[in-house]
């Protein structure tokens, strides 16, 4: 399964500062608050976190040895486009590191490697590792929130525990991802571009739990979220827009998301210029649902 990414998720970068504001969150974190499925396709100024952030993962682990530093380095040097050498150089490094400080950042790397390779049983065996470390990374939570209900298929056992877990993570994100602390090495604006983009997918998530569950009036006001916040909006967000909208007899809305869907580039062109002519089609006979 081929799934459109931020840019963010794979360049790593972003990823890994973000990860140090995460930190922060993890030990202070906030309280808490009192069937169509989409076609596989491929701020304010805030305390700065500790210095070294990644040791708080682990108190008690043993010093970074210089060996281990050019090991992650190697890794985070890797091209996000080379995603074997990715999960090559990430496996053996957990292999040869199993307590490293290094770990959280890590089993990110490889969740974004497996999610681009396809690997989604990986990936969210890899996810849970890194959630049982760090409950409050966002963007392992996102990720794996919006792939879960991605990827299933009829064949998919147990699908509701499936899709408990993905609104589970979903949520979660959405909670957590505005209150995160900026970290001084990243600007505002590239940190409210990453911040935007987690909620988006979190949002884009939590629409397809509701369409996997025919709760399509409730999948609308999510999926709108996804599409506005991200500066770069998933394309099968629109997709899903618009079958929300379809089904629940708002044409006009539903075909000017096909249509946007429609206007970018990509696998999902065809498809989202088929379903605003077939919504065209239902809007000429049917009577329209009152906003």
């Amino acid at each position: 399964m081929k799934v459109k990414w931020n840019t963010w998720l794979t360049t790593g970068a972003l990823a890994m500062t973000l990860a140090a504001a995460q930190v922060t969150v993890a030990q202070n974190p906030p309280p808490a608050n009192n069937q169509n499925p989409p076609p596989a396709t491929s701020t304010d100024k805030t305390k700065n976190p500790p210095t070294n952030s990644l040791t708080l993962d682990d108190p008690n682990a043993a010093p970074v040895s210089a060996e281990e530093d050019a090991a992650f380095k190697a890794l985070s040097d890797t091209p996000s486009t080379d995603q074997a050498k990715r999960i090559e150089l990430g496996e053996a490094f957990l292999q040869k590191y199993p307590n490293s400080r290094y770990r959280s950042p890590v089993y990110g790397t490889l969740v974004m490697a497996y999610v681009q390779s396809g690997q989604v049983q990986k990936m969210e065996e890899v996810a849970d590792k890194e959630i049982a470390l760090n409950p409050n990374d966002v963007q392992v939570l996102a990720v794996v929130g919006q792939t879960l209900p991605r990827a299933m298929n009829s064949k998919t056992p147990e699908p509701e525990k499936v899709l408990a877990k993905a609104e589970q993570y979903d949520r979660k994100a959405i909670e957590l991802t505005p209150t995160l602390p900026k970290p001084a090495t990243v600007t505002d604006d590239a940190f409210s571009t990453v911040k935007n983009q987690t909620l988006g997918m979190a949002h884009g998530g939590l629409g397809l739990v509701y369409i996997r569950r025919g709760k399509f009036s409730e999948a609308i006001p999510e999926l709108n979220q996804a599409v506005t916040i991200d500066p770069t909006p998933d394309p099968v967000n629109y997709y899903l827009l618009g079958m929300a909208n379809a089904k629940t007899s708002h044409f006009d809305d539903s075909v000017a998301a096909y249509n946007k869907c429609a206007a970018m580039p990509g696998a999902m062109q065809e498809t989202c210029k088929k379903g605003a002519e077939e919504t065209k089609k239902l809007g000429a006979t049917q009577l329209s649902a009152p906003k």
